[in-house]
């Protein structure tokens, strides 16, 4: 009899297990198979954002076609794309504000040519003011960020190229790629990700009723969501008695926005927003890199993420309504830019023409 009872127990034992194993089992399946449909997720999700990020080959607004199928390569090809994957790439990097008040400039409140050297993974980047003065032979005399919005408004569907073709024409360098970011994209994202804490170095005001901004931040550290955080990266002037910021102080705060963005994104909780800003993304940055460039770098994006970078920065002197370029200034970081590229010497006469600056 109690041989039976203890065969019974033992009986139930093993039952217990088997229902704690079958729902552990049940769990993580239930996990297993959540994340692959996640991350199926995010493939669909990133795919139709390449949709509309790429520019390349369509019309804005248009969905690109279907992939090309690769051609297999030979060992000389493959010895021509090692090559060509080694030589350094060039891009214009230009922010436009579409915020709501913003009267809908396609203005670039920021512009930056940049270079990235694949071999040592080095980024350049060169800050030009929004209102230094270019003066083009063909277009007249305007601020740096008059233009994208001319060729926007003139030569809809070639106002990327014929941007980035401009400026490489200015820098004395071909450009290989265009990007164009919303600045919608910056404060949603940094809502997406629940804000960031940052330490205001100074009282920042400043209002202009014209363009819908108002700048209202105190000294110390706080909690900003992305209206403020967009706020603190771009002030410059005051109009309400706050001290100025120089564009080197500007530069600083925008690195470090970027790398608490970056931190962020990398942490469990910001994984998990990546699906929402996989389309934030896809609807507010336009390019001309083609579809499966696009694909092609994220996918190798650990062994293409810059190992260092560095930002350079012009001196310059504001004399309403241009900041004028200082000429020594001007020839020595621009060649720094070109350096990687191996180009000629700069053409200095037609330099100094463009930046409307006096030999």
């Amino acid at each position: 009899m109690e041989e039976r009872s203890k065969r019974r127990k033992a009986k139930r034992g093993k039952i217990r297990t088997r229902k704690t194993l079958l729902t552990l089992s049940a769990v993580l399946g239930t996990c297993l198979i959540a994340g692959a449909v996640y991350a199926g997720t995010l493939y669909y999700k990133a795919e139709r954002a390449l949709d509309r990020i790429s520019a390349a080959g369509s019309a804005p607004g248009e969905t690109a076609g279907p992939a090309s199928p690769v051609p297999t390569a030979s060992a000389a090809a493959a010895a021509v794309d090692a090559e060509e994957e080694s030589k350094p790439l060039t891009f214009l990097l230009a922010g436009v504000d579409n915020r709501s008040g913003s009267g809908g400039t396609l203005n670039t409140d920021v512009l930056m040519p940049v270079v990235y050297e694949p071999v040592s993974r080095k980024l350049s980047i060169l800050s030009i003011p929004r209102d230094m003065k270019i003066a083009s032979s063909e277009m007249g005399t305007h601020k740096a960020n008059y233009y994208y919005a001319y060729f926007y408004a003139h030569n809809k569907g070639e106002d990327l190229s014929k941007t980035r073709e401009f400026y490489g024409d200015i820098l004395q360098m071909d450009i290989d790629h265009m990007i164009l970011v919303n600045f919608e994209a910056f404060s949603s994202i940094v809502d997406e990700l629940g804000g960031l804490d940052i330490d205001v170095p100074m009282d920042m005001r400043y209002v202009d009723n014209a363009d819908g901004t108002n700048i209202n931040l105190t000294k110390g550290r706080q909690h900003l969501n992305g209206k403020k955080v967009l706020d603190f990266v771009r002030y410059r002037k005051s109009n309400r008695g706050t001290a100025e910021s120089s564009d080197f102080s500007r530069n600083e705060r925008q690195q470090e926005v970027l790398n608490l963005i970056l931190d962020k994104l990398d942490s469990v909780s910001g994984i998990a927003k990546w699906g929402n800003i996989i389309d934030i993304l896809g609807d507010n940055i336009r390019t001309d890199i083609g579809k499966d460039q696009l694909r092609s770098w994220i996918l190798n994006y650990p062994s293409m993420k810059p190992a260092a970078s560095e930002l350079i920065t012009l001196e310059s002197d504001w004399k309403s309504p241009y900041v004028y370029a200082n000429k020594e200034d001007l020839l020595v970081k621009l060649q720094k830019l070109r350096e990687p590229l191996a180009l000629p010497a700069l053409d200095t006469r037609k330099l100094l023409h463009d930046f409307g600056i006096a030999e």
